[in-house]
């Protein structure tokens, strides 16, 4: 969710008009394309446009900015309005805003004049543009900020929490987190404050428990505000599979959702669980670790990445590559940058300053030929 108004947790250690046309002069700059196709937005000669996942361009560069597909429309950026195209290209929301968000939930935020409202997929106004702030649509809600005060509008456009909050979040697992004064708290879909506002940090609900903060420390609720996981921690992490990274005494460690310190603090850096397996720092170096705190890869690259798709991105001296869960190499580091996991099968990559494509055997599938490059969609 991308909100204008964001509400920020720190990383620990280090560490996005009312009518609708298809313009007849456009003919020219679109290629028919079947809707199904996965397609990336590529920037060639300063313009934007997309190709296939065969390299083909099938919506010829034309626009000063463009973003990925969501539920069937990119946003495009022409002159300095933005506006929305369909796969075929065509021109499916006119250019008339000062900015648009992607389309979720059937409906997309954008602003005008200074102010945030919402469309529909045929452009209509469904909430004129009204707001001081606003999110986009989670689990039927979006947050919106009026007065000076936070609230949220269903799909229809209709104000259903009236806006008394000092700050607001989207809803994840049926629940919201909200501020009042210096403190955070949650709220249902009803607008009832479901936990009090006492907590001088919270984070979204994530398997079922949500990380707060407290006098400096962190732990973790359950959805009735209950204390699941004393707060004892210099900082912590949503959970992902089953585990939460922590830091304790400049260590970073795990621990389940019953509080059991699953792996001692020992690391200089961790990251989440993805697909088995997480990544770790010790003395600079990058490896892998697995549930149950074995270092299945050991420490040795520069940098890496979270495992997708069997593989994940590695950096050794200038280069980059990928290996697959047992550390071996899979494509030989040989790339100036390859900092982007593989989405459908494809990875970017970039050699001799232009952006390209791999697929997993590291074969290059599309030539590097662009100025810049996105994932499919």
């Amino acid at each position: 969710m991308n909100k204008i108004t964001s509400f920020l947790l720190l990383v620990f250690l280090s560490a996005s008009c009312t009518s609708s046309n298809s313009d007849g002069d456009d003919d020219e700059d679109k290629i028919p394309l079947v809707a199904l196709v996965e397609v990336a937005p590529i920037k060639i000669d300063d313009k934007y446009g997309y190709i296939d996942k065969n390299g083909k361009i099938i919506i010829n560069p034309r626009f000063d900015r463009a973003g990925s597909f969501h539920e069937g429309l990119a946003v495009i950026v022409l002159g300095r309005k933005w506006g929305y195209i369909d796969k075929s290209g065509n021109i499916a929301i006119k250019p008339q805003f000062d900015f648009a968000e992607d389309f979720q939930e059937g409906l997309a935020m954008i602003q005008l004049r200074g102010k945030y409202g919402y469309i529909d997929k045929n452009g209509n106004i469904v909430s004129k543009p009204q707001f001081e702030g606003a999110g986009s649509f989670e689990e039927g809600l979006a947050e919106i900020k009026l007065g000076g005060k936070w609230g949220y509008i269903d799909q229809s456009g209709k104000i259903v929490i009236k806006p008394k909050f000092d700050w607001a979040g989207e809803f994840k697992e049926g629940l919201a987190r909200v501020q009042l004064g210096y403190k955070y708290g949650y709220i249902d879909k009803t607008g009832e404050i479901v936990i009090e506002p006492q907590f001088d940090s919270v984070g979204v609900f994530k398997e079922g428990l949500a990380m707060i903060q407290l006098r400096g420390k962190y732990g973790y609720i359950d959805k009735n505000g209950n204390i699941a996981i004393n707060p004892q921690f210099d900082y912590a992490r949503w959970f992902h599979e089953g585990l939460a990274t922590f830091l304790l005494g400049g260590k970073c460690g795990y621990v389940d959702k019953n509080g059991n310190i699953a792996i001692n603090p020992q690391f200089d850096f961790a990251w989440d669980f993805k697909e088995g397996l997480a990544m770790i720092q010790i003395d600079g170096k990058w490896g892998y670790i697995d549930k149950n705190g074995e270092i299945t890869i050991k420490p040795q690259f520069e940098e890496a990445g979270s495992f997708q798709e069997g593989l994940a991105l590695i950096r050794i001296g200038s280069k980059w590559g990928y290996i697959d869960k047992n550390g071996e190499i899979a494509i030989e580091p040989q790339f100036e940058e390859a900092r982007w996991r593989f989405e459908e099968g494809l990875a970017r990559i970039k050699l001799g300053g232009k952006y390209g494509y791999i697929d997993k055997t590291g074969k290059i599938v599309i030539n590097p030929q662009f100025e810049e490059a996105w994932d499919f969609k």
